[in-house]
């Protein structure tokens, strides 16, 4: 049976057939949609989200102990927040296999940051894979779980962005029947007290000793011999890329898996060819295994050591240009920055906050990112997932240092309090610096695509769930002044961050509110079903063109510069009402049914 899946979803395949059991994860692009495919197989598969990717892996490092096989996907900066675990993960060992996907992203087109995971293989010791379309997706994760279980160890799948999201045929197969293995109690392998885990750091050496010969004799690596004047050796995406631009015309090393490197293979290839390309995205991984082995070539010294290895990239590096492209009028062409949605729950805040002066605004990971950005101005720097509170508290811990401190506003979403931010306003409320923190509630894990999450009352396969209140954790993480509001009530608002900032000890502000997207998904099952009905319209006779409105940032607004009035696209609008409160002469109005 054939199928045309792209490439997370050939991983969610590839997990199907290998016979697993328990999978979770935390949404992240690229990689959230492996967890989604792997949720359609609810009769053989358990799979749930996590609220960390720490917390993910070790759902499933429990799960393999437990004799099951099991998988953890994330994106490439989850793996840092999961490494505690990984890293000690890879001493014990494993009894049901347990594979970890890390979906890096080149280019940095969603992510904070561009790093390359695959020196994470060669840092905890453990074997790792790079597919490099859909059936290599699919299929090696099967071969994953043989080398888990043959091995005794976790093993990472290294994929990038157009791995994950580019599609190809796929040859699927039937659903392999792998029992739950017996656990037997076993301290020595599963207790990693000083005593046993210096044991199992010298096992972990004949491992990697046994890996290399494996890495030398799979078909995983091999040789594609063509003209031996330039060969190539490369693995991943950047395999396709470069037979895009040199064809059959040079000859490859394709390399599938790579910790520990086929050292033979590549002394071989390299003894063999007159010129060496190393085609890598990011790191100089594997051309510093080729030079360490005695072989000059061009690598990170010819090559952009950053962004995707692109055909037109490679291009550009070899032969000086790139393939002519179509000419157009890039005038015409109307930039689309990223924006926050019509209807927005978190426009109420940012509309509010960014008129506050001595006040720096510590952020987070998630739309709400955008308010940065014009009109709002409001955000001063963000980190990484939950480190809002955290980050926040430092500043305002310094600030109050000084003659004249600066408040600090703190930011975070749901989904991210959940995350790690709930550890973050912990360090708030125990340390007592006035750090003001406001959590935006919209219901959902809004960036990734609308996951659930603790707080939404479902699970990732759709049955009905515990829901989180968030200010009974807020106040159990001992912050005494919470207030929860709706952010599209302005006025509450304002007097939400008076409050707030006329405090001298911490205080959580929690606005609630669902994100507007949810109106077109699942309603949300508590006091919000049914909102999202208004719409509201401008009244061009009473419209003094102040532009009031357009500085809300709706999309749903434009402005007529040559009449000098405002419109509401009716199709966009939401009816959450901001553009009407902020009218100084009330020519917006609600729409009649």
């Amino acid at each position: 049976m054939k199928k045309l899946l792209t490439g997370n979803e050939a991983i969610a395949r590839g997990a199907y057939e290998a016979g697993v059991r328990y999978a979770s994860a935390y949404p992240g692009t690229p990689s959230t949609e492996i967890l989604e495919n792997i949720a359609l197989y609810k009769g053989d598969i358990l799979a749930e989200w996590a609220t960390n990717e720490k917390v993910a892996l070790e759902a499933a490092i429990g799960a393999s102990i437990a004799g099951a096989r099991s998988i953890a996907s994330m994106k490439h900066v989850g793996v840092n927040v999961a490494s505690d675990a990984l890293f000690t993960f890879a001493y014990t060992g494993v009894n049901g296999g347990m594979v970890l996907v890390t979906a890096d992203e080149p280019g940095q087109h969603s992510s904070q940051n561009e790093q390359d995971n695959r020196n994470y293989a060669k840092f905890a010791k453990i074997p790792m894979l790079e597919p490099s379309n859909s059936q290599e997706s699919k299929d090696m994760i099967k071969t994953a779980f043989e080398v888990s279980e043959n091995f005794d160890t976790p093993v990472l799948v290294r994929v990038t962005t157009r791995i994950c999201h580019s599609k190809g045929i796929v040859e699927c197969s039937e659903r392999e029947d792998v029992a739950i293995k017996e656990y037997v109690k076993d301290i020595t392998k599963y207790i990693t007290v000083p005593a046993f885990a210096q044991k199992m750091r010298v096992k972990i050496e004949g491992r990697t000793q046994r890996l290399l010969e494996f890495s030398n004799t799979t078909d995983l690596n091999y040789i594609e011999w063509n003209d031996t004047k330039v060969g190539v050796i490369t693995s991943g995406a950047a395999y396709s890329f470069a037979k895009e631009v040199f064809g059959d015309s040079v000859s490859y090393l394709k390399l599938g898996f790579t910790y520990p490197l086929p050292t033979e293979k590549i002394k071989e290839f390299g003894s063999k060819v007159e010129k060496i390309y190393v085609i890598e995205e990011n790191d100089p991984y594997i051309e510093e295994q080729v030079r360490i082995l005695g072989f000059d070539c061009l690598g990170n010294n010819f090559f952009p050591p950053y962004g995707e290895m692109t055909p037109d990239v490679i291009r550009k590096a070899v032969y000086g240009e790139t393939k002519e492209t179509l000419e157009y009028d890039r005038v015409k062409v109307v930039p689309r920055p990223p924006t926050l949605c019509a209807g927005c729950p978190h426009r109420g805040f940012f509309h509010q906050i960014g008129k506050r002066k001595n006040v720096m605004i510590a952020g987070d990971i998630g739309c709400y990112t955008l308010g940065f950005a014009d009109p709002y101005n409001a955000m001063d720097f963000n980190m990484c997932m939950g480190a809002a509170s955290s980050t926040g508290h430092g500043a305002q811990q310094v600030f109050n240092m000084t003659e004249n401190p600066k408040r600090v506003v703190s930011v975070m979403g749901d989904s991210t309090f959940f995350h790690t931010g709930i550890n973050a306003l912990m360090d708030v409320s125990y340390n007592g610096s006035n750090t003001v923190t406001v959590i935006l509630d919209n219901r959902i894990t809004g960036m990734t695509g609308h996951q659930d999450n603790p707080g939404t009352g479902y699970t990732l396969q759709g049955k009905e769930a515990k829901e989180l209140d968030i200010k009974t954790l807020v106040l159990a993480c001992g912050i005494e002044h919470v207030v929860q509001i709706d952010p599209n009530d302005l006025t509450a608002m304002k007097n939400a961050l008076d409050w707030a900032l006329s405090l001298e000890e911490p205080s959580v502000i929690i606005t609630r509110w669902p994100c507007v997207l949810k109106r077109l998904t699942t309603q949300d099952k508590t006091e919000f079903k049914g909102v999202f009905q208004d719409r509201y319209s401008v009244n061009h006779e009473v419209c003094i063109g102040c532009k009031a409105c357009v500085r809300t940032g709706c999309p749903a607004i434009s402005f007529d510069t040559e009449h000098k009035k405002s419109s509401i696209n009716i199709e966009q609008c939401v009816g959450c009402s901001v553009c009407y409160q902020v009218c100084p002469v009330k020519a917006i109005g609600k729409v009649e049914a």
